[in-house]
């Protein structure tokens, strides 16, 4: 059905000055961040936003996941206090690291620049975090739009790194009220499947402990900042390296796992966050889901977190040290050497350890229950002339009604040649027949047409 242009043109105009206040703007006929995008010439454009939301789990696999936790068990094999496997590489320049949490990838970039310091704090630099969630990341993401989820990961990482005091602020002043190093942490989320303060944590420590920043002289109230070809870059003063460990509860704090998933963290009643260094001293903790711990869960939960932070310490320091080994002896480096060579890794799955309990006896068990295969083979059985068959059954009925099929064997096999009888081979009725009678002295050759 046709519709006049004029009358829906002037609907538009009237909703769209109602909800935008077209009237202070200089040009009504631009494009519209929300609703009709354009109306041009008469014609209305409609293409209405459309808001993307992360995918809801089924009752299926919630009541699945729960059930699994309940017996101990977890979707990718691991055991309830596992992390999964952590990877870190560093960049071409210092100060770039990424960290892959299985599939959870963290990238953290740190900058530096000199800024008047703050009037409370005139002798030390400033640390600024900044965390970014793109809808690269996850479809649930909006680029531009402070989520409750951002703001959240944000204040603990800032809690974990700048309120802990593990970098050396006072080392970062150039002059005593004038000038300052800024730190600046960009922590980018690349990909989300579960626990992105972990990842970030980690990502964001070990950058800073591989971050160098340029050397400075002060002469007079003139400041000169050297390139890294005219003096050596300097490393930053870090005192302790906190690394956050997440818990999440499950049952109503029953059930206890480290390092939730991304299914895991959708079906999880709360979650525990501790930062604690290698010296097994507590940074932070933050609770978040509304469930109520008891002292002896907290307790557990830090002793367990001691563990895993000294491990994860361990594996930092690690890959700092081959990062300058390689460095020094000149050797590749980067984001680009640390990548596999000369690989098919599109399709490449990591192998996850699977739990199979009592599989010999269950093995057994079938062999055993399984019949015995017979030791005589039996021989072919000839139904007709040039026609064999092996096996047990003697008739088949592809394509052929069953009991007309079975009229027709039976008349097969009964067929026995008599001296006097004339034998017909005929392969279809369309073909021509031949009839042989062996005793004539010559052969006849008749056709007969059906």
């Amino acid at each position: 059905p046709q519709t006049d242009t004029s009358s829906l043109r002037d609907i538009v105009l009237l909703s769209l000055n109602q909800r935008h206040h077209s009237a202070q703007q200089p040009n009504r006929w631009k494009e519209q961040r929300e609703g009709l995008n354009c109306v041009r010439n008469g014609s209305v454009c409609c293409a209405w936003p459309v808001k993307m939301r992360e995918t809801p789990l089924s009752n299926c696999e919630r009541l699945f996941l729960l059930k699994a936790i309940e017996e101990k068990k977890r979707v990718d094999g691991r055991q309830a206090y596992d992390y999964r496997n952590i990877k870190i590489m560093f960049g071409t320049d210092y100060g770039c690291c990424t960290v892959c949490l299985g599939k959870t990838r963290v990238l953290a970039q740190v900058s530096c620049e000199l800024v008047p310091p703050k009037e409370s704090r005139p002798t030390e630099g400033i640390m600024f975090f900044n965390l970014e969630l793109s809808p690269m990341a996850s479809p649930g993401f909006q680029p531009n739009r402070q989520s409750e989820l951002l703001v959240t990961l944000n204040r603990q990482l800032e809690r974990c790194l700048r309120n802990s005091k593990c970098i050396d602020t006072e080392s970062l002043c150039v002059v005593s009220g004038e000038k300052v190093w800024q730190i600046r942490v960009d922590v980018h989320v690349q990909n989300h499947d579960g626990n992105l303060m972990d990842a970030a944590s980690i990502a964001a420590i070990s950058a800073l402990c591989h971050f160098r920043r340029p050397d400075v002289a002060i002469q007079g109230r003139d400041i000169t900042v050297f390139s890294p070809e005219e003096r050596d870059l300097v490393p930053l003063s870090i005192y302790h390296m906190p690394i956050c460990v997440s818990f999440a509860f499950f049952q109503q704090g029953t059930y206890l796992l480290v390092d939730p998933c991304e299914k895991e963290e959708l079906v999880m009643d709360g979650l525990l966050v501790i930062a604690m260094n290698k010296h097994r001293e507590i940074c932070s903790v933050q609770s978040s889901g509304g469930i109520m711990l008891l002292k002896d869960q907290v307790l557990r939960c830090s002793k367990i977190a001691s563990v895993k932070v000294s491990e994860i310490t361990e594996l930092i320091n690690k890959a700092l040290e081959n990062d300058r080994r390689v460095r020094k002896e000149g050797g590749k480096f980067g984001f680009a050497e640390s990548m596999p060579k000369e690989r098919i890794t599109a399709l490449k799955r990591e192998e996850a350890p699977v739990e199979m309990k009592d599989v010999q006896e269950t093995a057994e068990e079938i062999v055993s229950n399984a019949e015995a295969p017979p030791d005589i083979v039996p021989s072919p059985i000839i139904v007709a002339t040039g026609t064999g068959q092996v096996g047990e059954g003697l008739q088949n009925t592809w394509g052929l009604e069953e009991d007309d099929d079975g009229e027709e064997l039976e008349d097969v096999t009964e067929v026995k040649k008599q001296p006097d009888e004339v034998m017909t081979i005929s392969d279809s009725e369309e073909e021509e027949v031949v009839v042989l009678k062996p005793k004539a002295p010559k052969s006849k050759t008749k056709r007969h047409k059906h």
